[in-house]
């Protein structure tokens, strides 16, 4: 029997043994044990060998369900990204907000929260590889929130890359930080004390800036991106 490929796993048309003994382990402890080791240690530590450790079972039993590490990392990208969040039918936008922008609002900040919660999955999700269920679902949902308003089938596909875009950086940069943007304001705010007259527009920028203020790169990007895309989508509506 030909070892399954990442789309067959991920998508459940892999063949499982019909004979023998019923396996003590299963593909679901295996990827959420996966995924554990990975939050802890990051994904260049994982190891087969330290995975069949940590499950208490010998290395080649895991290549009963799983041909190597590749295929096991697509299974632990698509579990740990989870499902999409949902704006129930009953639950309203924000005063003057469209829904689509809600929608929208909702799936960044939560993507995000995902990646902050399993850094690895910014380097696993890179590239060209097998899309999964959960990571179609999400696309999904941000193209069905754009689906009324006018846009090509091209722009909002190029809309979930912007937001998608636009967390993933600023993920990327907040990985291991509790506090990435206060961090920044220290390490900043040291370099301007030895040299205050170098660089004033930082200075200026810095000091005209509430504590409050600085630690919203997130939401700042998401509005000012969601601003366009509405300009863009009321250029579109019939007049």
């Amino acid at each position: 029997m030909a070892a399954p490929t990442s789309f067959d796993l991920l998508w459940g048309r892999q063949q499982r043994p019909r004979r023998g003994p019923k396996p003590s382990l299963s593909l679901d402890r295996i990827v959420t044990t996966a995924v554990e080791l990975a939050d802890a240690d990051g994904l260049a530590s994982l190891s087969m060998q330290h995975l069949a450790e940590r499950l208490g079972c010998a290395k080649m039993a895991l290549y009963r369900y799983v041909p190597g590490k590749a295929e096991l990392v697509a299974l632990m990208l698509d579990t740990a990204i989870g499902e999409p969040p949902q704006l129930a039918p009953d639950e309203q936008a924000g005063p003057g907000e469209e829904r689509w922008r809600a929608v929208l609002g909702l799936w960044a900040v939560t993507i995000f929260d995902r990646y902050r919660a399993h850094p690895w999955a910014i380097e696993a999700s890179a590239g060209a590889r097998p899309t999964g269920p959960q990571e179609m679902a999400w696309m999904e949902t941000a193209l069905a929130a754009l689906a009324d308003t006018g846009l090509t089938g091209s722009e909002r596909l190029d809309t979930v890359v912007l937001l998608n875009g636009h967390v993933r950086s600023l993920a990327q940069v907040a990985a291991g930080q509790p506090d990435p943007e206060g961090e920044m304001a220290r390490q900043v705010g040291a370099a301007l004390a030895a040299q205050p007259d170098r660089y004033p527009q930082v200075l200026a920028a810095f000091s005209a800036s509430p504590r409050s203020e600085q630690d919203n790169a997130l939401q700042f990007g998401i509005d000012r991106i969601l601003d366009g895309l509405a300009v863009l989508i009321a250029d579109r509506a019939p007049s």
